[in-house]
């Protein structure tokens, strides 16, 4: 078995090298690539791996940027230094994701699922929708909450916000001004349950989902103040340091 790592972090290459040996001595690692141009040139050169390792962000761009000069049917294992919610959302059948520093339990199993790979052609457009239809896939759906002795469940999408108050964390479906107790913190929920497409975290406070937005205005020392429909119990704002990422997911 020939493995190829596409890494600009000589550090990380070494490491990543180290534990695939550890996994199986015969497999034998070819010498590590770090550039998009030095990669594609590899591939453009009839050279041949079975599976290969590649880092997202490399010395002159994005590893994405090499599917978009040719086609590449070996498997590949992407590593980043990504939020770990957001990779967890990206596992399919035989293209992986790990996260750095890469934890050699997670390697073996990546590498356990690529012995069962059906070596089968994978075009960049296939990868993507893999990654979409797994991370749409992965994110709770509905959230149900008790009113007295009766249960209901109301879809992600019909909350428009979560907020915290001390150690309890509520729930506001749209329409609805009544506010539902839930067991889960902010943080379960920021970086676990919710698709950062449709919610975004403005402060310690709120997540607030984009469709329920009805206005968003300027606020003092460059802040925003965020107006749903029906109004958090408090002020909206965003906070400072979340500005640009607020503007950025408003207009992805």
């Amino acid at each position: 078995m020939k493995v190829l790592i596409v890494e600009d972090e000589p550090i990380s290459s070494e490491l990543l090298s180290q534990q695939i040996r550890n996994y199986d001595k015969h497999i034998f690692v070819h010498p590590t690539l770090d550039s998009v141009k030095d990669t594609v040139d590899f591939f453009r050169s009839g050279e041949e791996v079975d599976l290969a390792f590649f880092d997202i962000q490399l010395s002159d761009g994005s590893s994405f940027d090499i599917f978009k000069q040719l086609d590449i049917n070996t498997p590949i294992i992407f590593t980043t230094a990504y939020e770990k919610y957001t990779l967890q959302a990206f596992k399919v059948n035989s293209i992986d994701y790990l996260l750095k520093p890469i934890d050699f339990k997670e390697l073996c199993a990546a590498l356990n699922r690529y012995r069962h790979y059906h070596q089968r052609p994978h075009t960049y457009e296939e990868v993507l929708n893999h990654m979409q239809n797994q991370l749409n896939n992965s994110y709770k759906k509905r959230f149900l909450v008790k009113i007295g002795d009766n249960y209901i469940s109301t879809a992600a999408e019909d909350i428009a916000l979560f907020y915290a108050d001390g150690k309890t964390t509520y729930l506001i479906p749209s329409g609805n001004t009544r506010r539902y107790i839930i067991d889960y913190t902010l943080e379960v929920l920021e970086n676990k349950l919710l698709n950062p497409r449709q919610f975004f975290r403005i402060n310690r406070k709120f997540i607030v989902n984009v469709d329920a937005l009805s206005e968003v205005k300027s606020y003092v020392n460059g802040r925003l103040k965020v107006l749903t429909a029906h109004p958090g119990p408090t002020d909206m704002i965003v906070s400072r340091e979340r500005v640009n990422d607020f503007k950025s997911w408003l207009n992805q």
